[in-house]
């Protein structure tokens, strides 16, 4: 099948990362993870801000099923505006994703990764493009990495899916992916229309804000000699609208940057991890915001999880909304290609791509 021609196929080749040493093969190398070759992974601010073990229960849950739910409806939308005001991070549960839906692919998922490295190799990322089996946000060849694998696929609309990187093994691969996108579409609807309620925000400026997806596999090896030296991902907010992450095993990693501490998600295997992306705050003028956040790693267990980046149109515009217009505006009106090529053609630096939307 030939690449895609449309404007949300292009989605993919905004930018490009420069190819590096596959993580899960060097992990698997033992004897040889000598300080000289962890070096480019080893970093100085993993010990930044102080972790909060303690406060990894407080993380808000909501239930969509009461969001539906007229006799709930009100009070569980105030628990999300919270959750969005006060932390920009959330826990779903009651989703309606089908459980056998959520477990074939976290099953096929998991498999990929399980796959020896020259059948993953056949899907790696090709030059000027995001999408494939490698790396992302990697610009320059001295910049410290991060201790992980990423395989990248653009999945909806399904007019903008390259076939070319999706693997034929394992066999259930392809159809897992298929009907598990096609159901976060519906509940990433849901969400967003609840979003924009508890915005004051008629939901039609929103119906186009999410109707591209991106699914990231990301897969975290154990790192037994330097753990607490290496991150599986930097700190950064995300360059989308929203994004739900699926936990493909249950293995602790993911922090949030809260007041200048870390506090860690505790794995829930019925939720899915919901968060404000960088979009999303350039549309509520700042009143819901991307939180940092960042990866941790295991000295002993693999963590493998799955994020849906949902995003605009790559044409289109994205632009603050006033509640009143008394409100000071504080968000640049900015094509979300132009915010797109900004965010994805540097490494990841907390918020600071964001700098270029805010206004002085």
């Amino acid at each position: 099948m030939e690449a895609p021609s449309s404007s949300e196929g292009r989605w993919s080749r905004v930018a490009s990362s420069l190819p590096v040493r596959n993580v899960q093969d060097l992990a698997a190398c033992g004897e040889e993870l000598k300080a000289e070759t962890l070096q480019r992974y080893i970093r100085m601010d993993v010990q930044d801000g102080e972790v909060l073990v303690e406060r990894s229960g407080e993380v808000p849950v909501i239930d969509l099923g009461r969001l539906l739910d007229l006799q709930f409806a009100e009070q569980e939308a105030d628990r999300l505006r919270f959750a969005c005001e006060d932390w920009g991070f959330f826990q779903l549960v009651n989703h309606g994703i089908p459980e056998e839906i959520i477990t074939n692919v976290r099953s096929a998922i998991h498999k990929f990764f399980q796959l020896p490295l020259e059948v993953k190799n056949a899907y790696a990322q090709l030059p000027g493009d995001i999408q494939g089996y490698g790396q992302s946000f990697v610009v320059s060849e001295n910049q410290t990495l991060d201790w992980a694998d990423m395989f990248a696929l653009s999945t909806q609309p399904p007019q903008a899916r390259d076939m070319r990187y999706w693997p034929s093994q394992p066999h259930t691969f392809r159809k897992s992916i298929e009907e598990y996108s096609s159901e976060l579409m519906k509940v990433s609807h849901s969400v967003v229309t609840w979003i924009a309620k508890t915005l004051n925000v008629d939901p039609k400026l929103m119906e186009d804000k999410y109707v591209s997806q991106f699914f990231r596999m990301n897969y975290y090896p154990p790192c037994m000699t330097m753990a607490e030296k290496v991150l599986g991902f930097s700190p950064h907010s995300d360059g989308s609208f929203i994004t739900l992450l699926l936990e493909i095993n249950s293995v602790e990693g993911l922090q949030i940057k809260k007041h200048n501490t870390w506090i860690p998600v505790k794995p829930n295997p019925q939720a899915l991890i919901v968060n404000v992306g960088d979009y999303l705050e350039i549309m509520s003028n700042g009143k819901y915001k991307s939180i940092e956040h960042r990866v941790t790693i295991n000295a002993n267990k693999e963590r493998i999880t799955v994020s849906a980046f949902h995003v605009p149109p790559l044409g289109g515009v994205i632009s603050p909304v006033r509640s009143t217009t008394e409100e000071k505006i504080l968000y640049k009106t900015m094509g979300v290609e132009e915010y797109a090529k900004i965010y994805l053609s540097n490494k990841l630096d907390g918020k600071r791509a964001l700098d270029h939307a805010k206004l002085l």
